[in-house]
C-alpha cells in the first residue's frame, strides 16, 4: 500500500520515480491504458513495490475519486492508514504486495462513486495484463464487492496462469470506513478478519507473518 508524500516537493520526487526498474513495466501498462481512453487518469504503482518480488495483489473496489498523489491507494487517507496498519501488524513488506484497481480508469471531475457491472467487466483485460507482469503473484486479496466480482470473472476465464500459479482469492472488506460498521467493536472485528486474510495469504506464498 502507498503512503503519499507529505509535501509537494516530496510528492513530485516520488512521482518522478514511477519508472524505476522495479515498477517500470506496470506503470508503462498504466500509460498504455490511459492511451486507450484519452482524457482518463490511471493511477500508478508506488515505487516502494516490486514486480519481481510481489506475491500478493491487493485488489481495490475503487469507489471514489482518484487520490491526489497519482498512485493507486486503498481509498481515502483513512482507508490507506487502516490497510497500512494491517500490513504492518502482519509483517507484510511493500515489496511483497502489489495494488491494483478493479476499474483502472478515472475521469477527472467525475465522482466515481459506484462501479457498474460493465465497468467491472471492463477491468478484466487490464487485470490479466497486470497479472502477467507480476510473475510470482499467486494470491489476490479482493477488497469489496466489485473486486470480488472481478475475481470471479477472472477465475471463469480459465487462463493458464490460474492453474500454473495455483491462484487463490481471499475476500476482504473494503478499507473504507463505511464498510466497517458503526460500532468500534465491529470495526475491530473487521480489521481482525482482514489481518487473518493477509496472514493466510502470506503463509500460502511462503512469507512469514507476525502478530496474532
Amino acid at each position: 500500500m502507498e503512503t503519499p508524500a507529505e509535501t509537494p516537493t516530496e510528492a513530485l520526487s516520488l512521482f518522478d520515480r514511477r519508472y524505476e526498474p522495479n515498477v517500470a513495466e506496470v506503470n508503462q501498462l498504466c500509460d498504455s491504458l490511459m492511451e486507450l481512453k484519452p482524457g482518463s487518469q490511471v493511477p500508478y504503482i508506488d515505487p516502494q513495490h516490486d514486480v519481481d518480488e510481489a506475491r500478493i495483489v491487493s485488489l481495490f473496489s475503487n469507489n471514489g475519486p482518484a487520490h491526489p498523489s497519482g498512485f493507486i491507494t486503498a481509498g481515502s487517507d483513512e482507508a490507506m492508514t487502516r490497510l497500512l496498519g494491517v500490513h504492518w501488524q502482519v509483517g507484510l513488506r511493500p515489496e511483497y504486495v502489489m495494488p491494483w484497481n478493479v476499474h483502472p480508469w478515472y475521469t477527472p471531475g467525475e465522482p466515481h462513486t459506484k462501479l457498474t457491472k460493465e465497468e467491472v467487466q471492463e477491468g478484466l483485460r487490464p487485470l490479466l495484463r497486470f497479472l502477467a507482469l507480476v510473475p510470482r503473484a499467486s494470491v489476490i486479496v479482493a477488497h469489496g464487492t466489485e473486486a470480488q466480482r472481478l475475481c470471479a470473472a477472472f477465475l471463469k476465464t480459465e487462463n493458464r496462469m490460474i492453474y500454473r500459479r495455483s491462484f487463490k482469492i481471499y475476500k476482504a472488506r473494503s478499507a473504507e470506513g463505511r464498510s466497517f460498521g458503526a460500532t468500534e467493536e465491529r470495526q475491530q472485528e473487521s480489521l481482525a478478519e482482514m489481518r487473518l486474510a493477509y496472514k493466510d495469504a502470506m503463509a500460502r506464498t511462503g512469507l512469514a507473518a507476525t502478530g496474532r
